[in-house]
């Protein structure tokens, strides 16, 4: 297929929309004169496939899966705009690898999330889509049947103070209600300059009359709040999730909300959608949703426009916004340089883990060849570094911007003293509760292998699920480890040991099962024990 040209005779870029969006992206991709815009959403997907071979950009929702086959036909592609934030359907591994940069829209739904939070807090408090359908559908009038509780006075506890929590909390505060805000990752001032309580113990949190969540669903974040945490809430209380399914571990829920410890939970998000067969649905104190946190007019013009402006944008070259990756061109940087950047977004990744707090500071440092690409190397591990507590938000374009935003001084260095390795990259993270540094090298097997962490000499295959384990070096140790996994059914795949000269050893374990926080805390009560860690890689 010929490229178009426009009118000064310069060859078009092709934008294929590949799922409906807003009318007014539609529009704007028409209007532009460099623009080819090639409507699909409607096309058969096997046919999509020939449509976007001569394709620069395509724009995607949730029903066009970016797999494999959809890359190898985007021979040309240079950018996939996916018109909202998540981007579950996009494989982008295997866009980067064809050099396709995948950029989502994240900030766009914004007040429609915030909104319907509220929506779901007032109907729980009020209970009411159930008075009206009492007097809608079943034309029954009983005033003393709807008793509801009033917001004003309650304390409302927020977890995670991000683009949405916040402004809900700000929203809360003008029913008069009391917000406490539990948020690791940010400054405490960001809570407190809004004259709202901020909080380290999440147990404050628990004991909230409503709680609602904004977190984004990772690791640490899935079933946060399950049988446990339920137990140590009040009599009474109303819950809220309108950010992702699974924060609230759902079997817990519904056992909640069934004996009455809960006494009304607002639900828009589902582990697995659609749910149209949840049991919560059986429940009478419960309002729910069908995903609608994208669901308004606005919020739909907005990620029109955006998705379509930055495909323009993208198309032409100019920017990429919200980029969710970074293309590398291997013609440019030699073959060895690439995987040392997957290696320093991971031990950012893992610094993270490690030392869970608000972010200060990362300096990264480079010895070797390597330490000519160590400000590259630093964006990767900032990357890794703030994606723990960023979710979706944090991306290679913006992550300068982000860590600036949030106070974090990003550092880089080129080390000129010899060492040992051929190679070597070392990150510092340093948080609000102390300084982790984790150095690491690719030897000639092409395994990333860490080699020291905070001084101790130790070598560790970057991959899977670990425990760190700091403990007095004292004899016995490494035995009740052992016991205490074994009787939790934890299998160890490797075991690796390491001393200093304090009177202090270090273990790192991986495991081939994820460890639950009651295994942890089991191994924080051996007596030796300085500090216990578990990241998954």
């Amino acid at each position: 297929m010929s490229r178009e040209t426009n009118t000064l005779g310069v060859k078009k870029y092709t934008v294929v929309v590949c799922d409906h969006i807003h009318e007014a992206g539609l529009e704007m991709l028409r209007n532009d004169k460099d623009i080819n815009f090639i409507m699909a959403a409607n096309e058969d997907k096997v046919k999509l496939l020939d449509i976007i071979a001569d394709a620069d950009v395509a724009i995607t929702r949730s029903s066009t899966d970016i797999d494999d086959k959809f890359i190898k036909a985007a021979k040309n592609m240079k950018a996939i705009v996916r018109a909202g934030v998540g981007v579950d359907n996009v494989d982008i591994p295997g866009c980067s690898k064809e050099g396709i940069i995948v950029m989502n829209v994240p900030t766009a739904n914004t007040i429609a999330a915030v909104e319907l939070t509220m929506t779901h807090m007032l109907s729980c408090m009020r209970m009411f889509p159930y008075s009206h359908n009492h007097l809608k559908n079943e034309r029954v009038w009983k005033r003393e049947k709807w008793y509801g509780h009033e917001m004003k006075g309650k304390k409302l506890g927020v977890i995670g103070f991000g683009n949405i929590g916040s402004r809900v909390a700000k929203r809360a505060a003008s029913f008069e209600m009391d917000i406490i805000a539990y948020d690791p990752y940010i400054q405490p001032s960001k809570v407190t300059d809004l004259d709202m309580t901020y909080t380290k113990d999440f147990a404050d949190i628990l004991a909230c009359d409503i709680i609602t969540i904004h977190t984004p669903k990772n690791q640490e974040t899935f079933n946060m709040i399950d049988e446990a945490e339920f137990a140590q809430m009040k009599d009474g209380v109303v819950v809220i999730n309108c950010a992702r399914g699974g924060l609230y571990n759902e079997e817990a829920l519904y056992n909640n909300l069934k004996s009455g410890k809960i006494r009304f939970a607002g639900i828009d998000v589902f582990n697995k959608e659609p749910a149209i067969d949840h049991p919560l649905l059986e429940l009478d104190n419960i309002c729910v949703s069908p995903h609608l946190g994208a669901n308004t007019f606005e919020s739909q013009y907005n990620i029109g426009t955006q998705a379509a402006q930055n495909a323009i944008e993208a198309a032409k070259g100019i920017s990429f916004a919200h980029a969710m990756n970074l293309p590398i061109d291997e013609s440019s940087i030699p073959a060895f340089v690439k995987p040392f950047l997957q290696m320093g977004q991971k031990i950012g990744f893992l610094a993270s883990q490690m030392n869970k707090s608000q972010i200060i500071a990362i300096k990264v440092s480079g010895q070797g060849e390597i330490s000519n690409y160590v400000e590259s190397l630093s964006t990767f591990v900032a990357v890794g570094a703030m994606s723990h507590n960023s979710g979706d938000t944090i991306n290679y374009v913006n992550a300068e911007f982000v860590a600036k935003e949030k106070g974090i001084k990003i550092e880089s260095e080129s080390l000129n003293e010899s060492s040992v390795y051929k190679n070597l990259i070392t990150i510092k993270l340093t948080t609000a509760e102390g300084t982790t540094i984790i150095s690491a090298t690719i030897f000639d097997d092409n395994i990333q292998r860490i080699v020291a962490i905070d001084g101790f000499d130790i070598e560790v295959v970057l991959k899977g699920d670990m425990i760190l384990f700091k403990n007095s070096d004292v004899p016995g140790v490494i035995g009740s480890i052992g016991s205490i996994l074994a009787n939790n059914s934890v299998n160890i795949s490797d075991f690796s040991l390491a001393r200093n000269a304090d009177s202090q050893a270090l273990a790192v374990i991986l495991v081939d099962d994820i460890v639950n926080d009651a295994v942890l805390n089991e191994l924080k009560t051996l007596e030796a024990c300085l500090s216990v860690n578990y990241a998954h890689l």
